[in-house]
């Protein structure tokens, strides 16, 4: 997975190209860690994401927590194979997609 982030005042935009999983996850956790910090807006673009399992999800809803705490956080750009993922898991209810 390709982790591309750019930030621009306190928004973070996240796009991520390849597969969301077990493997790449801790990825992505890591990664954010350390970017969250004075952003009030957090984009995550899925517009090159293949796929996304459970472990993505809970890197999804971890970043939800921290964002309702200190702004907003939305998911663009999903493709039809990830889109069902959220809608079987019901993260559609939970996240913020466009």
């Amino acid at each position: 997975m390709k982790i591309i982030d750019a930030k621009n005042g306190s928004t973070l935009t996240v796009a991520l190209e390849g597969r969301l999983d077990t493997t790449t996850a801790p990825q992505l956790e890591e990664s954010m860690k350390t970017k969250l910090s004075g952003v009030t807006e957090l984009i995550f673009d899925f517009a090159n994401l293949e796929y996304i399992s459970s472990a993505g999800l809970r890197i999804l809803l971890s970043m939800q927590k921290i964002m309702n705490h200190q702004g907003s956080m939305k998911i663009t750009h999903v493709n039809e194979i990830v889109m069902e993922v959220f809608e079987v898991t019901g993260f559609t209810d939970i996240l913020t997609i466009e």
